[in-house]
């Protein structure tokens, strides 16, 4: 992809978390999801690395080589048109020179966003020190302008999500977290794990930036989300895992019962090969 086209993507996809509406992100795992999740109409694309973990053999958690991981959020950037932001976990390493490697190989890969975490997969110290974690955000956003592209960085803390330290004392240090990653250049800010409408109301209100949601069931909707200013709604692993759940009643139902009703509703063979048609094309 030549910088002016991703410079112009970069934008169009930071516009989008300035919109009167959220952008929602339906997460994609491959080119099929992604051509699919296209054709529906979405503006932008976010890969889900559990979904893609899991899709290559891995468990989530940073367990999937990098370069693996890269390849194919380059098969899924390279397949659509639209924005493509790149879920990385936590960069791959724990230091600042890996963030940076990460974003530069984001940028390689024709992704124009890119999610990073804080979490460790250390039970022990389930968060990254956050002096560290200022300069490995600060690391990207040197890599982006080095690049003359304004890497669309969303940077999400997980301590509801891991559900770190004493309860009373989870909104206080996620807000101080989210607004440090703020100001040390995060376009928008993630705090998956928060499904309370109040608790989503007032962390919007005390940043001045997008605020990115996981939604999952029992989440409120998105035109709830809206209302709450929420400017960024992700689906994460949900949509493959789904995927896999449908897979899974098929199975059943053809092992148990020998019919095949599962597989009503699917995409024709037509269809998806009309599909992987204009990828080839493009």
């Amino acid at each position: 992809m030549a910088n002016l086209e991703r410079k112009k993507k970069a934008e169009a996809l930071k516009a989008l978390h300035h919109g009167k509406e959220p952008l929602v992100l339906a997460n994609v795992w491959d080119v099929a999801s992604a051509r699919i999740i296209e054709e529906a109409g979405f503006p932008a694309l976010a890969t889900t690395s559990a979904g893609i973990a899991f899709a290559h053999g891995f468990p989530d958690g940073q367990k999937i080589p990098a370069d693996r991981m890269m390849a194919a959020i380059a098969d899924i950037a390279g397949a659509v048109q639209v924005p493509v932001t790149a879920d990385v976990e936590a960069g791959y390493g724990p230091k600042p020179e890996d963030a940076a490697r990460t974003a530069r190989d984001v940028m390689e890969a024709g992704a124009v966003g890119m999610n990073f975490e804080d979490a460790t997969n250390d039970a022990a110290h389930p968060l990254t020190d956050l002096g560290l974690q200022l300069e490995r955000i600060r690391a990207i956003r040197e890599t982006s302008a080095q690049a003359g592209v304004r890497l669309v960085l969303n940077a999400r803390t997980d301590v509801y999500l891991l559900q770190v330290g004493d309860p009373a004392k989870r909104y206080d240090e996620a807000v101080r977290r989210l607004r440090a990653y703020r100001e040390a250049g995060a376009d928008c800010v993630f705090v998956p794990g928060v499904r309370d409408a109040e608790t989503i109301r007032r962390i919007v209100a005390e940043l001045n930036c997008p605020v990115n949601v996981l939604a999952v069931p029992g989440s409120p909707s998105v035109p709830e989300l809206a209302a709450l200013g929420v400017k960024r709604i992700s689906l994460g692993s949900g949509p493959m895992r789904a995927a896999m759940g449908l897979l899974r009643s098929l199975a059943t139902e053809i092992k148990t019962k020998g019919t095949y009703t599962s597989m009503e509703g699917a995409p024709s063979h037509a269809e998806m090969n009309a599909l992987m048609k204009s990828n080839s094309e493009n």
